[in-house]
């Protein structure tokens, strides 16, 4: 069977010092059948010119102002010619062996998959997966963890990881790619979550390895991406049913939200991403009308996937007291027993 080409898209923003350290090492990798776009969105560094130098024969696709990442990644997944479509990180360094790696999943029964993601030295993970929690809170899975805990094999995952996602042209383009209105932050687990409605399974391939230079920073307009974008997401995704289900969760939630970000100094951050959710609503449930006609899988079986667990090392403590635990337990199992009765 002839090995499946890949179209490997780096979406770029002033990045040129970390394409400098991974597009060597990348295009090594890549045969004549592959292809590498870099969509650079509106680069002051000196891309451009450097771009020939770093990556002989790459793709420039540059943009008259910074679309954001998933308006980038869009942008790169439609000029794409190959068979498979890639998405790197522009600080996503491959590592020995990640183009057939990334490439041996192809027609097995996984819908999308995503590369083991290493923290900079190699030497723990940052994500082998996300994990999803039922009010549509995600974090990377198992971060910081040794090296030698990640899976041996391929394993399911609750959602991909846009550092390193790998995912057949033709199932990008019948999901319709990422929603670009979210400019960046959780177009991947809405991707994940549009897949999962239709029946796909996703999984992380982890001999597909690359290092991330990862840093858990938030502030500022990061925060109202993070909780806007959470909010479409379970808006535009989630069945009726399940919405409603977990509706008393999400307002507990949203109290939380609102007391940490008043109490870490983000609270106005927090009112403009609810302001922009208000200003964004009606377009969110037309885009919800149209995911949801394209359902195949109960609500039961899309929340399958979900976890109870606030398990993320970043909630602190008081999130992974037992009484907490126990309690977001009992709710989710009547939530998927509510689920299971209505077989909405």
């Amino acid at each position: 069977m002839a090995r499946v080409s890949l179209s490997t898209i780096v979406v770029a923003h002033d990045s040129l010092a970390e394409l400098r350290r991974s597009l060597p090492p990348l295009v090594e990798q890549l045969t004549a059948a592959d292809e590498l776009i870099v969509v650079d969105n509106a680069s002051s560094d000196g891309l451009e010119t450097e771009l020939a130098r770093l990556a002989p024969g790459a793709r420039l696709l540059r943009l008259t102002h910074n679309v954001g990442f998933a308006a980038g990644a869009n942008h790169g997944a439609e000029a794409a010619r190959g068979e498979l479509i890639v998405l790197l990180n522009p600080d996503a360094i491959v590592q020995p062996r990640w183009a057939e790696a990334i490439r041996a999943p192809w027609g097995g029964s996984w819908a999308a998959w995503m590369g083991l993601v290493m923290l900079k030295d190699g030497s723990a993970i940052n994500t082998s997966g996300g994990v999803l929690h039922f009010t549509g809170f995600g974090w990377a899975g198992q971060i910081g963890e040794p090296a030698e805990a990640a899976p041996p094999a391929l394993a399911e995952v609750g959602f991909l990881s846009g550092a390193c996602l790998a995912i057949p042209a033709v199932t990008w383009r019948e999901a319709g790619g990422f929603p670009e209105h979210f400019f960046m932050y959780c177009e991947d687990v809405d991707l994940s979550l549009r897949l999962r409605l239709t029946g796909a399974t996703l999984a992380v391939a982890p001999d597909a390895q690359v290092t991330h230079e990862y840093q858990f920073v938030k502030g500022g307009r990061k925060w109202r991406l993070l909780e806007r974008n959470r909010w479409a997401t379970l808006i535009r995704t989630y069945p009726g049913v399940l919405l409603l289900a977990v509706s008393p969760a999400l307002l507990a939630a949203e109290f939380a939200v609102w007391a940490m970000a008043l109490r870490g100094g983000w609270g106005r951050m927090k009112a403009l991403a609810t302001l922009d959710l208000a200003r964004g609503l009606p377009r969110l449930l037309h885009e919800r009308r149209a995911v949801q006609a394209g359902r195949r899988v109960s609500a039961s079986a899309f929340a399958a996937a979900m976890t109870f667990e606030l398990s993320s090392p970043y909630f602190g403590a008081i999130a992974r007291r037992p009484v907490v635990t126990n309690l977001l337990r009992i709710y989710w199992r009547m939530v998927l027993a509510l689920l299971r009765y209505s077989a909405g």
